[in-house]
């Protein structure tokens, strides 16, 4: 099919015969093994593509998606096997989840979305008393049926006011640039009053709406303007008229969503009375156009604002504005707007000042900055600085001491550790003790003194539960048990006392589960997956196993490897990398990974050796000089880290077939493998590039900035670093998927 596949695409060009198409057709199909008698129905449906080019391209188009499955008999499904079919076109390999987890205030008590037993198709809102375990339906799917409807709202996500006296309902989602964010909303209270807001709006055009702190009132985007809504009267308040296409309030651009995950960018203050709001001037920034070409007769255009690398950027700031309507108090960050970010912002824990995090546009420079509500005056209490960029991984601020200090991460002193940092600035205090990189944040339990927190000191592929105490003294503790290695990931209640546990590994599917936090205990499963677990274990295997391969100059990369289910290690075989390769993204994790991983099993099955390996600059928590060391050398580091993993694996595993080594990616791994290919064009016989960056001049401010400087600064770094520099060294087979 990959030949039928490239060779299809030749059906539009007018200098390829009908005949010679016809020809190419057939001769893939012979290649691909099938019956005479199957080619002679191939050869009367091709007859019919040449004459007629509108039915053609119709059915050329079922063609590839359909592939040959139409004319083959049927087969019984050997449960050891893995197809295409079976993983991405089947229910076979569903795994259970826990849908619409809450926790409630009190940390006691959670909710949830289950079915509902009494409407068909309705899904119902449930409590449940952690530790007695007592169910009660709190909303039922009855409740969710608007006046006049018949069916019940579908809970796409949902919010409880502060008194957990009513609900937010966020439903008929819409997708804005990657995520759906943009739809209805209703207000359900207790009492079974259903009400929808936005007014005459239209369906799903409202966004990111939020429960004023006490309850009276919910804000949200519209069509980039800000809007409060009074519960009691129904009063709708338009609190910004300036909103258009370009200048954009209450949410973000397409580059400050893709790269810092602002989306949901305004605040209610903790006394309900003032919003704070991102307002972003997208104003003149370049357009990119994208082109459909098939859902009309003729091509639709739309205009995305994208900025290029060193191109000119929205213009940001925050402003502060009256719930009942007024003047916007636009805060005086420092600079040229169109030159710096706003990473982060948020009521600095009272209704009088705003605490930012404003980045420059190097991004190697973060400063933390107060500012007065009132009068939009800024002070700046911490400076955090690097030689390569610093990462702004903390959405939210936790505060302690009444809002006299607040927590922070930092790779100050090489690894990424959580300070504790005074109003003030002035004192600075290492909680995180070691030499370790935390991973996130899970949860603060002031009252008891312990910072809950992810991490995974002897391991860069695993990740565990730590804590320690709040003021830095005392021991580490693990509370992840021993016996669960792999991934574990928490949801912490409020009050630090329990949590949903997470676990999974690789070839191991998720299981979730109750736990104990203080006394680290397991209360009890809730989904185990222990049917779909069966199934994996099922399937005929090979080793599947983690390795480190020393590539010289004291560089030890981790990686995973999968052997066909017949191994031989006196024999060779072909072997197939996965990669990523970019400080976005790490595939090297002792964790399940779904529809990949039942690929690169099926790949296995059929006589491929599949692995991955880390490069230096990938996110492993293996400390900043790792992390950092590819700084204005993306693309050239990456690759020489890999192509070398490739040398020294072929020298230590005799079992490996030098002659066939393959590559594929996707977006940065697309990336990679293109420089994989075209600079050591003779490891790599094949690569597989999806959605790749050839030219780094092409890709966004933001994140291409961040990792390679300027490019009017340091345009040689760009140019070196581009895959399509070396594009003319190219030898093996390369499919590129755009």
């Amino acid at each position: 099919m990959l030949e039928l596949r490239t060779n299809a695409v030749f059906f539009q060009s007018k200098s390829v015969q009908k005949m010679s198409l016809i020809r190419i057709l057939v001769s893939s199909m012979i290649t691909a093994n099938l019956s005479a008698k199957t080619i002679v129905k191939w050869k009367i449906i091709m007859s019919k593509i040449v004459k007629n080019r509108r039915y053609g391209k119709i059915l050329l188009f079922w063609i590839l998606v359909a592939g040959f499955s139409s004319f083959a008999p049927a087969q019984t499904v050997d449960p050891s096997l893995l197809d295409i079919d079976r993983i991405f076109n089947s229910e076979d390999f569903n795994a259970q989840s826990v849908g619409g987890f809450r926790w409630l205030k009190s940390g006691d008590a959670y909710t949830k979305i289950e079915p509902s037993a009494s409407v068909q198709g309705g899904t119902d809102l449930v409590s449940y008393d952690f530790e007695k375990n007592t169910r009660n339906v709190l909303i039922s799917a009855k409740n969710l049926i608007p006046m006049g409807e018949t069916v019940p709202l579908t809970i796409n996500a949902y919010e409880w006011s502060a008194d957990n006296r009513q609900m937010l309902i966020y439903t008929n989602s819409k997708k804005v640039w990657r995520l759906n964010t943009r739809g209805d909303y209703w207000v359900l209270d207790l009492a079974g009053k259903l009400k929808k807001l936005g007014g005459d709006a239209k369906p799903s055009t409202l966004m990111f709406a939020k429960f004023s702190p006490d309850g009276k009132r919910v804000g949200y985007v519209r069509e980039n303007n800000l809007y409060v809504e009074n519960l009691a009267d129904g009063k709708i308040i338009q609190l910004t008229k300036d909103g258009s296409k370009t200048l954009i309030n209450g949410t973000s651009d397409w580059v400050n969503e893709e790269e810092l995950f602002l989306r949901d960018c305004w605040r209610w203050s903790p006394d309900s009375q003032s919003i704070a709001f991102w307002q972003f001037d997208a104003s003149n920034i370049k357009e990119f156009i994208l082109i459909n070409d098939t859902d009309e007769l003729y091509p639709t255009l739309t205009y995305i604002p994208y900025p290029k690398a060193g191109t000119t950027n929205a213009a940001v700031r925050v402003g502060v504005i009256n719930a009942d309507g007024g003047e916007t108090i636009w805060m005086k960050t420092p600079g040229d707007l169109r030159q710096h970010y706003i990473a982060m912002m948020d009521w600095a824990n009272n209704s009088d000042e705003l605490i930012l995090q404003h980045l420059n546009r190097l991004q190697n420079t973060n400063q933390v900055m107060f500012a007065d509500a009132k009068t939009g005056n800024v002070r700046t209490v911490l400076t955090e600085k690097d030689e390569a960029w610093v990462d702004v991984d903390m959405p939210k601020m936790t505060w302690l001491n009444d809002g006299k200090s607040f927590l922070w991460t930092s790779e100050r002193d090489g690894w990424r550790h959580v300070y504790q940092v005074s109003r003030d600035g002035k004192d600075v205090k290492l909680i995180t003790v070691g030499n370790f990189d935390v991973e996130s944040i899970q949860s603060v339990d002031e009252q008891n003194g312990w910072l809950y927190y992810i991490a995974s000191p002897e391991n860069a592929t695993q990740r565990y539960l730590f804590r320690t105490r709040i003021d830095g003294n005392g021991k580490i503790e693990k509370i992840t048990p021993e016996t669960q290695k792999g991934s574990n990931f928490y949801n912490i209640s409020p009050n630090s006392r329990w949590a949903m546990h997470v676990h999974s590994a690789f070839g191991k599917v998720p299981s979730f589960e109750f736990v104990d936090v203080a006394n680290k205990k397991v209360l009890r499963t809730i989904v185990d997956n222990a049917e779909l677990q069966a199934k994996v274990d099922r399937l005929k295997k090979g080793a599947q196993e983690f390795f480190k391969i020393d590539i010289g100059e004291n560089v030890m990369l981790d990686g995973w490897m999968m052997k066909p289910p017949d191994f031989d290690p006196n024999k060779k075989y072909p072997i197939l990398f996965y990669v990523y390769g970019e400080p976005a993204g790490q595939t090297v994790l002792d964790a399940w990974g779904n529809t990949n991983y039942l690929w690169f099993t099926m790949l296995s099955q059929q006589g491929y050796i599949v692995a991955s390996v880390d490069n230096r600059g990938t996110p492993a928590p293996r400390g900043r000089a790792w992390r950092k060391s590819v700084y204005r050398k993306i693309g050239v580091i990456s690759s020489q880290d890999q192509a070398n993993a490739v040398k020294a694996m072929t020298a230590k595993m005799p079992f490996i077939d030098a002659s066939r080594v393959g590559i594929w990616g996707w977006s940065g791994g697309g990336s990679s493998t293109l420089n994989a290919m075209f600079r050591y064009p003779d490891i790599y016989k094949m690569g597989m590039s999806v959605a790749p960056v050839p030219n780094m001049r092409f890709y966004d401010t933001i994140y291409q900035e961040r990792y390679m400087g300027l490019p009017d600064a340091n345009a040689e770094d760009y140019t070196n670093g581009s895959p399509i520099t070396f594009a003319k060294s190219l030898k093996g087979d390369l499919l590129i998927v755009h």
